[in-house]
This record gives C-alpha cells, structure tokens and sequence, in this order.
C-alpha cells in the first residue's frame, strides 16, 4: 500500500483555512478517496484538553509554556491520528501544523524560531507535509472577518496587531525558505478561485 497525503493550511485566524480545507475535503472524497480532515491543537481527545488550556485558560501562560503544550499537543497527534491514517494511503488535510509553532511561538512570542521547530520536529519524529498551503491575509483584513463572524476571540486572536503582523511575515519567510513544500495564496481572493489553485497543486501531488 502506498503512503498517503499529509496536507496542512496554515496562516493567521480569519484567513479562510477552515473553508478551504472543507472544500478540499469534499472534492477529494467525491473522488473516492479517504480523507481525514483534522487540526491541531485539538485533532485527538488529549488534544482537546490541551486547546482548551493554550486557548481559553484565563491568565497568563508563559512563552515556553506555550510552546512546550503545543508539541505535546501534536507529538500525540501525529502518533495517534496522522501516521496511522498515513500508512493506510489517507489524505490528510490539517489545519494548523509546525509552522503555526514557529509563527505564533516562535515569532509571534519572539523564542528562537529555530528552536521552536526542532522542538516539533523532534515531537514528530521529524514528519513533515507534502504540501502546506499557506493562506496569506493582511492581519487588519482578517481581523475584520473575525469581528464579523465571532464575539468570543481566544488567547491568540486576542493579540495586539503587532503579534500577529510579525505572525504574518513568519509565514510568509517560511515559504521563501522552502518554496517546494509551500503554495502561498492570497487569501483576499474569492473563495472558488483558491479552492481551484488549491486542487491543481493537489492533483498534481496524486
């Protein structure tokens, strides 16, 4: 059997992932596929635990704090969900992966980036996407979504505008670096449009 899909959407909250990875996984499956459509943090029952704590719990969480729940978050994971589904030929379409460690933690909450993603590689055992599609967003665009869509914002969307700016460019300098992994999207298109670039890449992947 051949090794499944591992298909991540990364960018800042309000960018549109969570469309984009429904519509993703309706095309995919109206192919015949299996598909597991999951997120970190939150993709396990542990997980669920540990999203409630990094995104609701009420006062201060120190920056390695932060970090350190992540990666336990996705090393759970990626044992329990990701490889498994892997190796039975799934696609796996994920919101949110390593790369939101190394913006959020690692840029946004100014650690050592570099540190922050071998801490995740290292929870991982070094697993990375075949594709992470980035939807790129001006921060005071998607804050404007989110005020539409939403009146209770968590820990991180409750940042000052500065944080998620230096989130943005995080991003943005992750997918220079490894322009063979990244698609970047301009995420202030309409939706169908991305949606169609997003499965050219994908069928091209198959």
């Amino acid at each position: 059997m051949t090794r499944g899909l591992f298909v991540t959407l990364e960018g800042g909250d309000g960018v549109g992932k969570t469309t984009q990875a429904e519509l993703l996984r309706e095309w995919l499956t109206g192919q015949g596929r299996e598909v597991v459509r999951t997120r970190e943090p939150g993709g396990s029952d542990v997980g669920l635990e540990i999203r409630e704590l990094v995104l609701h719990h009420r006062g201060d969480i120190s920056p390695r704090a932060e970090a350190l729940l992540y990666a336990a978050d996705r090393a759970h994971h990626v044992a329990t969900v990701v490889r498994p589904a892997l190796e039975r030929g799934a696609v796996v379409i994920q919101d949110r992966y390593l790369d939101s460690s190394v913006a959020y933690q690692g840029a946004g909450r100014v650690l050592d980036p570099g540190e922050v993603r071998r801490l995740s590689e290292w929870a991982t055992e070094g697993l990375l996407p075949d594709l992470t599609i980035l939807l790129d967003l001006d921060p005071a665009a998607a804050r404007g979504r989110l005020d539409a869509a939403r009146t209770r914002y968590d820990r991180l969307e409750a940042e000052a505008a500065e944080f998620h700016g230096r989130v943005r460019e995080a991003y943005l300098d992750l997918a220079e670096a490894e322009p063979e992994r990244f698609l970047v999207v301009d995420a202030a298109r309409p939706v169908d449009e991305l949606a169609r670039d997003i499965r050219s890449r994908i069928a091209a992947l198959l």
